[in-house]
């Protein structure tokens, strides 16, 4: 009991202590409170008194600044007053000079209604004199078909005719005497510049055949290369697409093939293998694959070379392997590597003739067909085949454009155009250069009397000297000797709208009077 006494007591007296210590605690943080509340005063009194006196100077600042800006605005509102003052009395100026310019119009405007009047009175006027001349007119002109017996439609068409024909004979005697005029000069200094270069230009003539012969030692090589069973030449046929023409003349053997190049390879093929002596099928693959490196090689030095003979420093490496291909391309017989670099030396010579730019004449010459080296490729314009490829390679686009104008498929822009194409033409058509067919050559010549006979008045035509020359015979009674001429005209220029023919085609109208009369 004792014991539970004295914790009761402890107890009691940790309560009271609690509780004084709590009131001591508040007396002390009311006084805290009543000190921090009097402080707050005092610092707010002087924040305020503080701020009254910054707004009093901020105050005095203002009104300082206010007087230093003040005197420029005040001084460019008084110049702006004047300028408006100034802008003013130009406008009642103006206004005054508008009322005056109004006056004269008004004023001219009364003298252009008059003058109107006056001009509607005198149409009038001359509407009546004119109807009263047209009646004279037409009383006059009844009066002359009575006296002539004829009408005014038929004088008319009389003297329409008569005009007709004789400005037509006029214009055909006009047109004779500028062509003769034309022709006399144009075709001297032509043919001096043409003949000149053909003097200086020499080349030896280039033909070539479907068939490549192949010497061999003696004709026991030639069974070994048919092969058992023939099994070497189907094995050299099938790897090369050529066909080995084996027979019975001594100490050859033929390879055939439209495809040049192919032959050519098949060429070097056989050769070696005839040199080595080992033929059977492995051997031939592995001499096949040399003989087409062979070959590449041979195409990259013969376009280097031709390049290097025209003075040509500068081609792109695939118009190179182009002209190097050419050299296994043909055109009726002719060799078109042979045959471009042809142009190319013509076309330069005539340029130093005529004081032009020779070099890009022969660069031009040397890539006109450039295309046909991929005769497969090139389609139905080679023309602007060539052109492509050379714009590919970043050619010159002053040979570009001669490229494309080439064969007349465009209209030509420069003289070096007009010099290539006629190197082209002395190039095929000198003697030997083309090989033609005999059905091609009578289908062309048929072609040409066709294109020749169409036309109104001709009775017949005759295709002379493989084409270069037609004579036309002509009606007597349809066309006279004026008409003769046009007629020509008219024939030559349909001959080059249908026929693609090399060189000039002379046209020759004859017109005859016969007199046929029966003696009974």
């Amino acid at each position: 009991m004792a014991l539970v006494g004295s914790i009761i007591l402890t107890l009691v007296f940790t309560g009271i202590g609690f509780g004084l210590g709590w009131l001591v605690c508040d007396r002390l943080r009311r006084t805290q409170l009543s000190d921090s509340r009097n402080a707050a005063h005092q610092l707010v009194a002087q924040a305020e008194e503080e701020a009254a006196a910054l707004r009093k100077t901020a105050a005095l600042e203002a009104r300082d600044e206010w007087r230093r800006e003040q005197a420029p605005l005040e001084q460019e509102a008084e110049n702006t007053r004047r300028q408006l003052r100034e802008l003013e009395a130009r406008l009642q100026e103006r206004e005054q000079q508008l009322d005056r310019k109004v006056d004269l119009l008004e004023s001219k405007e009364r003298s252009l209604i008059k003058g109107e009047q006056d001009l509607e009175q005198r149409e009038t006027e001359v509407a009546a004199q004119e109807d009263r001349a047209n009646a004279l007119v037409a009383e006059q002109s009844k009066q002359l078909e009575r006296l002539a017996g004829l009408s005014q439609m038929e004088a008319r068409r009389m003297l329409i005719a008569e005009l007709e024909d004789s400005a037509r004979q006029f214009a055909a005697r006009k047109v004779r005497e500028i062509k003769d005029d034309a022709a006399a000069n144009a075709n001297r200094h032509a043919k001096n510049i043409i003949a000149s270069a053909i003097q200086r230009f020499s080349a030896e003539l280039a033909v070539e055949s479907t068939v490549s012969v192949v010497s061999i030692p003696s004709d026991d090589m030639k069974g070994r290369i048919i092969g058992r069973d023939g099994r070497n030449i189907r094995s050299f046929e099938t790897l090369t697409g050529v066909e080995v023409v084996v027979d019975d003349t001594p100490g050859m053997v033929m390879l055939s093939g439209f495809d040049p190049l192919r032959r050519e390879v098949a060429r070097c093929t056989l050769a070696r293998l005839i040199q080595d002596g080992r033929i059977h099928p492995g051997r031939i693959e592995e001499v096949y694959e040399k003989a087409c490196e062979d070959v590449e090689e041979l195409v990259r030095e013969s376009g280097s070379q031709a390049a290097f003979d025209l003075n040509i420093h500068d081609l792109a490496e695939p118009l190179l392997e182009a002209l190097g291909q050419l050299r296994f391309r043909t055109s009726y017989g002719q060799n078109l590597l042979e045959h471009s670099k042809e142009v190319g030396a013509l076309a330069g010579m005539m340029a130093e003739e005529l004081e032009l730019d020779a070099s890009l004449a022969r660069r031009a010459g040397l890539l006109h067909d450039i295309s046909r080296a991929f005769s497969h490729e090139a389609g139905s314009d080679p023309a602007q085949a060539s052109a492509a490829l050379a714009r590919k390679c970043c050619e010159n686009p002053e040979v570009i454009q001669i490229i494309e104008t080439h064969n007349q498929h465009m209209p030509s822009r420069s003289i070096i155009a007009v010099l290539v194409a006629a190197a082209n033409e002395i190039s095929l058509n000198r003697p030997g250069a083309r090989k033609e067919k005999v059905e091609e050559y009578i289908t062309r010549l048929r072609h040409i009397e066709e294109i020749v006979c169409s036309h109104m008045g001709v009775r017949q035509a005759y295709a002379l000297q493989n084409g270069k020359e037609i004579r036309v015979m002509v009606d007597s009674d349809m066309v006279d000797d004026a008409y003769a001429d046009q007629l020509a005209d008219d024939i030559v220029e349909r001959l080059e709208k249908k026929l693609e023919h090399p060189g000039q085609i002379r046209v020759c109208v004859i017109r005859e009077v016969r007199a046929v009369h029966l003696a009974r």
